[in-house]
């Protein structure tokens, strides 16, 4: 079910198929990169929002789907999405999710009202969720997806090792892939996707390994 997918670091990933190249979160992108037909970003943080890295990409057919305050910041076919929006773009079906902080110590790192998101979406008839920067949300937990990308962190930004093992226990997708972690102070090590695996037993997880050497070993 990952055919296709690249893993770059944090919550970067590449899908390619025969007709379509689409980014999610591109940042610290190296190696081969084909020019995207559609690129997802979930919210305005530089380690999802990178500049730099959608120069690298871009192309006149390149569609943008993007929260409304890095919306504005784009120049093109951009569309501004918000969560409980559906789209489509480049052929793909696109639903923004709800993707924000509730615990108390992490509140004003993603609020609510920033309006920031995941996506659900459609994939060679497979469905993926990429869930952006969020803790564990009781909306997530009704989500069909065969596929779900979640980020683990330490706690510091997004859900806990544990937090995210019990949405993907709740949410009961075909396959479970941790994201979000060992590349960026205060969001885990290198070694938290196979505690992750172990926490969300039950639930068949695939650990990535990425483009990009781990920064927190």
């Amino acid at each position: 079910m990952l055919e296709g997918f690249t893993w770059y670091q944090q919550s970067a990933f590449r899908w390619k198929g025969e007709r379509l190249v689409m980014y999610i979160d591109p940042w610290g992108l190296r190696g081969d990169l084909p020019p995207a037909d559609l690129v997802l970003i979930t919210h305005a943080h530089g380690d999802h929002y990178s500049k730099g890295d959608l120069d690298k990409i871009k192309a006149s057919k390149t569609i943008f789907v993007a929260p409304a305050d890095v919306a504005k910041e784009l120049s093109g076919n951009v569309k501004p999405i918000k969560p409980g929006d559906r789209s489509e773009a480049a052929g793909v079906k696109i639903e923004a999710v709800p993707a924000y902080n509730i615990d108390p110590a992490r509140l004003e790192n993603h609020p609510k009202r920033n309006n920031w998101c995941g996506y659900v979406i459609q994939l060679a008839g497979r469905t993926y969720y990429h869930a952006g920067d969020t803790d564990r949300l009781p909306e997530l937990e009704r989500i069909h997806t065969d596929v779900a990308f979640v980020p683990i962190g330490n706690g510091g930004f997004v859900m806990t090792v544990e937090e995210a093992a019990a949405l993907v226990r709740a949410m009961k997708p075909k396959l479970a892939v941790p994201m979000h972690y060992g590349f960026f102070p205060g969001v885990g090590v290198a070694g938290d996707g196979e505690r992750f695996k172990k926490a969300a037993a039950g639930v068949e997880v695939t650990v990535m390994k990425p483009v990009n050497t781990f920064a927190n070993p």
